[in-house]
Order: C-alpha cells, then structure tokens, then sequence
C-alpha cells in the first residue's frame, strides 16, 4: 500500500482518537491504534513507529495539511482535541476556497455528458449543493465532441486497461476491405486532435488503433494479460501525434516559418524538442528532432505557404508531392466549371 494511503489511514485513526470523550490515549496507545488499523486495511502485520505518530500529531497541529487540529496534552501524558466538537472531516472553508471548488465545478461540469464521466453527474451535484457553487456562465471552455464515432467503446476500453484484461476487438482499418479480430491487451487509451486512440499490445510490438474503427468489442477470459508496464511520455516522447514506429530513428527537421507567423510556433512548439536557430526580419528558422511520419506531415500542410520545410530531404519531398497535388485539384476543369 502506498505511504500516502498508509498516512489517511493514521490520520483518520488518530481524529477517531483524539475526539473520543470517554477514552484516555496515552501516545503509545496511539500508536497501537495505528498498527491495528492498517492491519485490519492490509490483513498483515504492521507496526508503526513512535516517530511517526509524533510526526502525524505535528502535522495534524500545523497549517501543512489545513487542519490545524486543537491537540493537547493533558496531565502530561493523555492526548485529546481541547474543543471536543473538531474533527479534521468537518474543516471549514473561506471564501476563497470556495471560489476555488465553484471554478472547478464549473471545470468538471463541462465533462457531464462525455460517456467516461457520466457517473461523476451524481458527485458534481453533491459538490455544487456542498458549496452552494454559483450557475455562473462558463469562463474555461475545454475543446471536446461528444458526438464522434467511437466514444461508445471508451467505458469498456477504460476497465479493460483498469482491470487488466485482454480484449477481441472487430477492426476494420481504412485501408482494408474487410473486418478482422484481433486480440489484444490494452495499455493506454490516448487522445490526439479529437480522435481517439487505443494503446495495445499485439504480435510483439505496440500498434494504435483508432476508437472510430472498431466495430465489436468484447473481453476475453481466455487469454492471459500481457501487462507492458506502459510508460506514455517515453513511447511517444519522439513524435508528433500516435504514428509510433519501433524501427525508425528521431531524425532533425529543420522548417522556417515567416516572420507573421513563427509567433505562433513559438509559443505552441510543435514538439518540446523544438530550439530555433536562426532568426532574421524574414523570419525564423526552427529545428525538433522526431520520428518522419503522417501526423507531422499533416501539421505542416496545415501551415500551408507559411512553413518552408528545410531538412531532412526525403520530408521536404513529401510535402512538396503534397502541395503539388493540392494545386492541381484547383486546376481541375471541372472545378472551375462549379466556380
């Protein structure tokens, strides 16, 4: 068990303790109380040291936790709370604390009618009525689409990954022409520009598949769990987007963006490897160093005649092919007949 579940268990043991009227707790009584209790949470022997208890008294005295318990010795010896009627369950809050809770309310709100979140819609009400939270207009508004095919398989997806248990998906990839199964043991559910994405294991390697492609989903018993012990900042730490490939090497791209605009990629880097080096009135040139693959490509189509793309050789071809294309769809005859 975590020492941070380990401390809550102590506290809660402690104010149970100290506001007790009709017990007296010598500290060493104290203690005990704290080794059976957690052994009653964990089913296994655990001792508790008198430092410790000492410590969690001080952090319960102090402003650390916002607690500030009225503890005192009596008759040098007996712990209690000097107002019997505290208890660190029933902390007052100032005004600020409550404007904090109403912003995130207001924050947690916005989630309401996203599938994942659909039983928070009970606890957001008990928050609201607990602070007597404001109807006050939203003044943080998060990008999200409730309606986008796939979000149906987020719950099952989500407890799969939860309770560690291999899934057959029905998936149908845009390239392919018919539905296949494959099964799979879910890792990571990842979201990137409004389309989500699930993190799997598969035939030895890490593959992403898309939410909107899957067709069936069901749990399988059968097969035994493969759990990667899935470190997301690492995997995806050298690309832009969920296109990961096991084989391919981060390579320096190198682009320049002209003056109007390299504003924009300054303060929203398009990778946090991203440094400039160089910078003049015609504007400025910028280097990350990424795996090559379709969500970089698309990120810098979007900046259209913007973005100059430098180096490596082999991108800047891509995207020139890209454009040239582009342009030939607005020299179509019958383009120009609909205009």
């Amino acid at each position: 068990m975590s020492s941070n579940k380990n401390a809550l268990i102590r506290y809660k043991t402690l104010d149970k303790c100290l506001k007790n009227k009709y017990r007296k707790y010598m500290l060493e009584d104290l203690i005990d109380e704290c080794s059976e209790a957690l052994f009653e949470f964990e089913g296994k022997e655990s001792f508790v040291s008198k430092r410790t208890v000492q410590l969690d008294l001080q952090n319960m005295r102090s402003e650390k936790f916002g607690y500030e318990a009225p503890i005192e010795v009596f008759e040098k010896k007996y712990y209690r709370y000097s107002d019997p009627e505290y208890s660190i369950h029933q902390i007052s809050v100032n005004g600020n604390d409550l404007k904090a809770m109403n912003n995130a309310v207001q924050i947690l709100k916005q989630f309401k009618d996203f599938s994942m979140f659909k039983e928070m819609n009970g606890v957001i009400q008990k928050l609201e009525d607990s602070i007597h939270a404001t109807n006050q207009k939203s003044i943080i508004h998060l990008d999200k689409n409730e309606q986008l095919k796939g979000l149906e398989h987020i719950d099952i997806l989500y407890e799969s990954i939860l309770n560690k248990k291999a899934l057959n998906i029905l998936y149908k990839s845009f390239k392919a022409k018919e539905s296949n199964t494959y099964t799979v043991h879910p890792q990571l559910l990842k979201e990137y520009n409004n389309r989500w994405f699930l993190i799997c294991w598969f035939k030895n390697q890490m593959y992403n598949l898309a939410l909107d492609r899957m067709e069936e989903i069901s749990i399988d018993e059968k097969t035994v769990y493969i759990d990667k012990d899935f470190d997301s900042d690492k995997y995806f730490g050298e690309v832009i987007g969920v296109t990961v490939s096991e084989t391919k090497r981060p390579q320096n791209v190198i682009f320049k963006l002209n003056a109007k605009h390299a504003p924009y990629v300054k303060t929203k880097p398009f990778h946090h490897s991203q440094e400039i080096i160089n910078e003049d009135e015609n504007g400025t040139t910028f280097k990350i160093c990424v795996q090559l693959n379709f969500e970089l490509e698309r990120m810098i189509l979007g900046l259209g005649e913007f973005i100059t793309v430098l180096k490596p050789n082999k991108l800047k071809k891509r995207i020139q092919a890209s454009l040239k294309e582009a342009w030939q769809n607005y020299q179509d005859e019958n383009f120009e007949e609909n205009t």
